[in-house]
């Protein structure tokens, strides 16, 4: 990172340094027993990223903008709001009331936390892990002694941050509805747990083992416990990242106790649709409520239907995947229509001006998508990965890395405020959830490139990178060159340590298999009859597609290579009729990117605009425009990649062009 020179002289690193020694040793006394490598129950293992090493020309800009502006920016405003010293009022280190306005406001430093770790492990930085070390010491002065940690509950129980909390007697777990408080734990537990990884140090991962070793003594079947769920789901993926770790079962009997809760509301309140809680989650088979809650609960479901062989919680999470991409997923991979309770809406209710797609929920569904192909290789599920990536999920963070938008619309006129008061993106949010995710979630991307069996490797995504893979029977390093997503060439140097017989599966994508998204929500106007094309040391091969990859099975020796090549050309889209805003439209797409057209580039004309039968379209890459991209271009129009809207001021902006 460029300046975190600057970060010393905050109140943050003031406190930290102080109390940096004590807090260290205090951290360090009591170890853990723990087991980093412990069986998944997934028949796929993701390649972690510290085995792959981007040198790609589309995504390092992105990855290389978070580490070096994101992060820094993101404490410097975390500062400013009082996130850090919330943690030491808490603690008796300062004095003062509760700062900020939110009660999961602490979630806005462990996700920095978290996506700092990522970046610890691709690209190693001594003054970023000394600096995570004092937040690190900061954060443990917010803990109680029994291991409780809400900062704002600690400092004044009775009076939340947020008028929507209500609390009677002001005791810990009274309005779990609202609350956060273990919203706030999972965030904890993610975080720790990335640290933990990336340095191997214990002093993270001893706070949240302290908590969740609390939350087990207080929450449960069993009398005495407080028998209830959470309001916002995200602790039951944490405390199996914990189980993961330590191979202690009571964290994952304690999430299963969760997820198995919801639907069931004798002595507590219901927390309904909106956080999922309105049936049990065996029986749920449409997405309804909050869509970050939501994807959060179903990727925890997906993990308990791996690892405990759950053919129940499989079929849910089945009918709820196949509801979801059938009805409610927008084409850039966004997820909740409803600007109302950050929801998605009715089947089929995909508005565009008032699209919701909030940045949050195309993590949480990419992170869910990800753990469904783990347990089944089923290539649907990196096809909506891919399209979330391309789109709707980087469409939230600006090209210079400190602005952000918090939802993500398919269409603006310039006067609708729909970015929480702004026609664009915004510097910060009082609920700033939206930008410590990106920061959070952008640094650990290539973990999602390739995955493998005992004898088999998954190039899932295409970006040009260096990986080492550990097969059965060898270890593989890859090298992989492309200029994806602007065209579809792709070269790939396989080098074993010995000559050993195993296979590759290469991904075809969605759209140059003719399947926008998987299901009926969306079609190509016309399909594309070009194959795509694979050669193996430069000698063409038989390329027969099967579930979605390209199966090469051989004895591969040190240095050969594999060129594919997949045909691009620009595709109109269609939506399903039942679509109605969509309906008599047509969108535009050249490989995986989506394109929207700007006002600014089609001054004009822009409200003229429509797409006729027998238009045609030309491509041309425009390096000094955006950062570089791909247009389409005719006579009547010039289309940017949608993720890269509105970084040149507000104007109109639409995805959905009419047809003449």
């Amino acid at each position: 990172m460029r300046s975190l020179r600057r970060i010393d002289s905050t109140i943050l690193v003031t406190f930290s340094l102080l109390l940096l020694f004590s807090c260290q040793q205090e951290s360090q006394k009591e170890g853990v027993t723990t087991k980093i490598e412990n069986e998944s129950g997934y028949q796929i293992e993701s390649v972690n990223i510290q085995h792959v090493k981007l040198n790609d020309n589309f995504w390092l800009p992105i990855i290389e903008r978070v580490q070096e502006r994101t992060i820094e920016y993101a404490i410097e405003k975390s500062t400013e709001e009082g996130r850090f010293d919330n943690f030491l009022i808490a603690g008796g280190k300062m004095e003062g009331e509760v700062k900020g306005v939110m009660p999961f406001d602490d979630t806005d430093v462990y996700k920095i936390v978290e996506g700092a770790s990522y970046s610890l492990i691709s690209a190693p930085n001594p003054q970023l892990e000394t600096l995570l070390d004092s937040i690190i010491n900061v954060i443990s002065i917010g803990q109680e002694k029994d291991g409780y940690l809400t900062t704002w509950r600690t400092i004044n129980p009775a009076h939340p941050p947020a008028t929507w909390v209500k609390v009677n007697e002001g005791k810990r777990w009274e309005s779990l509805e609202m609350s956060h408080e273990l919203y706030n734990a999972g965030h904890l537990y993610e975080a720790a747990a990335a640290h933990y990884e990336a340095t191997g140090k214990k002093n993270f991962l001893n706070i949240a083992l302290k908590n969740a070793d609390l939350m087990v003594e207080t929450f449960g079947p069993e009398d005495g416990k407080i028998h209830t769920v959470p309001g916002h789901q995200i602790i039951e993926t944490g405390l199996i990242r914990l189980y993961r770790i330590t191979n202690e079962k009571k964290y994952l009997e304690l999430a299963k106790y969760f997820l198995d809760g919801r639907g069931f509301h004798e002595g507590r309140m219901d927390f309904g649709p909106y956080a999922q809680d309105h049936v049990p989650v065996i029986k749920q088979d449409e997405v309804v409520g909050h869509a970050v809650r939501a994807v959060y609960m179903y990727a925890a479901m997906t993990d308990i239907a791996a690892i405990e062989n759950d053919t129940a919680y499989h079929k849910a999470v089945d009918n709820l995947w196949e509801n979801m991409v059938n009805k409610k997923m927008y084409l850039t991979g966004g997820i909740g229509a409803r600007h109302e309770g950050e929801a998605f809406g009715e089947n089929y209710e995909l508005p565009n001006l008032t699209a919701y797609n909030e940045t949050c929920a195309a993590i949480g569904d990419v992170y869910w998508n990800h753990r469904l192909h783990n347990m089944t290789g089923n290539v649907k599920y990196f096809d909506v990965i891919e399209r979330t990536l391309y789109n709707g999920l980087i469409s939230g963070l600006s090209l210079n890395g400190t602005q952000f938008f918090y939802p993500n619309a398919l269409e603006s006129d310039g006067v609708y405020k729909f970015n929480q008061g702004a026609c664009t993106r915004k510097d910060w949010f009082d609920c700033s959830c939206c930008p410590t995710n990106v920061i959070r979630f952008i640094p650990s991307l290539p973990g999602l490139i390739y995955s493998k069996t005992s004898d088999t490797v998954f190039v899932n995504l295409y970006a040009a990178n260096q990986a080492t893979i550990g097969l059965e029977e060898t270890a593989i390093a890859i090298t992989q060159e492309t200029s994806y997503p602007w065209n579809g060439s792709v070269k790939l140097t396989v080098t074993p340590e010995t000559a050993s017989d195993f296979t590759i599966k290469l991904r075809i994508p969605g759209w140059a298999r003719n399947e926008v998204l998987p299901g009926t929500l969306y079609s190509y106007k016309e399909k594309i009859k070009a194959v795509p094309e694979v050669k193996v040391n430069g000698e063409l091969v038989e390329a027969t597609i099967d579930n979605g990859y390209i199966t090469l099975t051989r004895n591969w020796k040190k240095g050969e290579t594999i060129s594919l090549e997949i045909p691009m050309k620009v595709r109109e889209v269609l939506a399903n009729e039942k679509v109605e805003e969509d309906r008599g439209k047509i969108a535009l797409e050249y490989g995986p990117i989506v394109y929207a057209v700007e006002e600014i580039d089609n001054k004009n004309n822009f409200d003229a605009i429509t797409i006729s039968n027998d238009d045609t379209f030309q491509v041309k890459k425009e390096n000094d425009l955006l950062e570089g991209v791909n247009v389409i271009e005719n006579n009547k129009l010039k289309a940017i990649p949608y993720y890269a809207w509105s970084n040149r001021g507000i104007g109109k902006m639409k995805v959905w062009l009419p047809k003449k």
